[in-house]
């Protein structure tokens, strides 16, 4: 086995933003050790590249999306999913970190010897052949979500229905839409970027939604940060934006959670002032919960609004209670016609990218763990867990772990360390929810993820601010437990003598 294992001191699985950006600060720390991305994908980009239905962009201003270390060059606030995939493939070229990464290569199995402090992943490339890797420390930045399987339920007369049913997840290059007319079913982030770029080639497209969701517009470009972009040299503007913008959005999120009934007032008035004179927002733009009890969605540049005024596009708020062979019926006795039905019916939550762990022959389960300052898994030696914000910009959590992962290592080497896991012990830990939203694809599989303990260091908060002070003053041996392996140990003692 030893022969045939590539070997690198830190193994990464994902070449996406948290992958990249992990290479990027742990290389930035431990300049000595080595390291491999694994990427089961055949490019760079993690969800940037497998999401290519028309609209895809991101969800959050794409500076703090962005990664702190390079800099966003174009001119936008709110980026376009090729362009975010294009960025990350320049931004590993710029680092050299494009030549770590192995592609085509599904890591199915990790196991951890305890023997050697090493774990061995099992792989498989595209054609089917297994290779095995080796490596100290296993950083997983594999996301939230299961790459094969997106949430699609069961719509009773589907096989009857004489067009395309497509899901975002795996949109065909192939499908045709101009001219037609398109129902996309959903009313997520997926569904309220793609209307408006189904609307400039469709006949007509309509939003079909069993409940109302928050929505918020933003700008493109935004003037301020052009201002402060044009005035300040890059290398200074680009942090400065990336503050600016992370502090708008955690005061934005204060404000909706502590006065709730302004913000309906608020997000129901620029509404009513974008959609025609009469247009029934309550119908459609009221939700019965509370803002940010679920993830904002974001409109850009009121496009949703605009395709809704000219008649390109239209929202129902309905059931569906059949398809047949023309489109689908609603239980309110309303037929809508369509050519191609969307699916923009949500994700399916999924740990650790699906990969089966195994800790000294025993395997475990990461669902029935708790989690240790939001990136390592109990009683799981070497092993880190990058997870994102609900509330906020996915990357303003994915580089406090890489640095705190970064940081883990040096202190690790520094004391000739091998292994290193937080242990919860016998202290009772009541659980709450990892991701602390209402919505469906969370509800509907609640334990899907490594489990939150209700207080620190066991609390997977989704708050940027506190947890700036945490990462900054971190004791890094809290809860913690270091040793070497027994081999290593016993290498080291003839040493320890002949200096003695």
């Amino acid at each position: 086995m030893d022969e045939q294992a590539e070997y690198s001191d830190v193994l990464i699985i994902g070449a996406g933003i948290s992958g990249i950006g992990a290479a990027y600060r742990i290389r930035e720390k431990n300049p000595t050790l080595s390291y491999a991305i694994l990427e089961r994908r055949e490019r760079i980009g993690g969800t940037w590249d497998l999401f290519r239905y028309p609209g895809i962009r991101s969800d959050s201003d794409i500076f703090t999306l962005s990664l702190p270390f390079e800099p966003w060059t174009r001119p936008e606030n709110v980026a376009d999913g090729g362009d975010i995939r294009t960025y990350l493939t320049d931004a590993a070229r710029h680092h050299g970190i494009d030549r770590h990464i192995r592609f085509e290569t599904y890591v199915k199995t990790a196991e951890w010897d305890s023997t050697t402090d090493t774990w061995t992943l099992r792989t498989e490339g595209r054609d089917g052949v297994q290779k095995l890797y080796r490596g100290r420390f296993l950083f997983c930045g594999t996301g939230y979500y299961d790459y094969d399987h997106p949430y699609t339920p069961e719509f009773p007369g589907v096989e009857d229905f004489a067009g395309d049913v497509v899901h975002p997840q795996f949109w065909p290059e192939s499908l045709d839409y101009s001219g037609k007319r398109v129902v996309v079913i959903g009313s997520g982030a997926t569904a309220i970027s793609l209307v408006p770029a189904l609307a400039q080639q469709a006949a007509h497209v309509t939003m079909l939604q069993r409940s109302p969701t928050y929505m918020m517009s933003m700008a493109r470009i935004d003037p301020m940060v052009q201002a402060i972009r044009k005035v300040l040299p890059q290398k200074l503007s680009h942090p400065i934006v990336r503050v600016r913008n992370a502090l708008v959005h955690v005061l934005s999120y204060f404000m909706f959670r502590k006065l709730p009934k302004f913000g309906r007032w608020l997000i129901r008035n620029r509404a009513v002032a974008a959609l025609p004179a009469g247009y029934p927002v309550d119908v459609h733009f009221k939700p019965r919960y509370e803002p940010w009890d679920q993830r904002m969605c974001l409109i850009l540049d009121r496009d949703l609004y605009g395709h809704i005024g000219d008649g390109r596009a239209e929202m129902v708020t309905d059931t569906i209670d059949h398809l047949d062979e023309t489109g689908i019926a609603l239980t309110s006795g309303r037929h809508l016609d369509a050519d191609v039905i969307v699916t923009a019916t949500g994700l399916r939550l999924q740990a650790l990218g699906g990969i089966t762990i195994v800790v000294d022959g025993e395997e475990v389960d990461p669902t029935d763990r708790f989690v240790y300052k939001e990136y390592l898994i109990e009683d799981v030696p070497n092993m880190a867990w990058c997870i994102g914000y609900t509330n906020a910009s996915w990357t303003l959590r994915a580089d406090m772990t890489a640095r705190a992962v970064a940081k883990l290592l040096a202190h690790m080497d520094a004391h000739g360390y091998t292994h290193a896991y937080p242990h919860l012990g016998d202290v009772p830990m009541p659980e709450k929810p990892t991701f602390d939203l209402k919505a469906g694809y969370i509800q509907r599989s609640p334990h899907a993820l490594p489990k939150s303990g209700i207080r620190r260091p066991w609390n997977v908060r989704h708050n940027y601010l506190l947890d700036i002070v945490d990462h900054r003053f971190d004791r890094i041996e809290e809860s913690m437990v270091f040793g070497r392996a027994p081999a290593r140990v016993a290498a080291a003692a003839p040493q320890d003598a002949q200096t003695a």
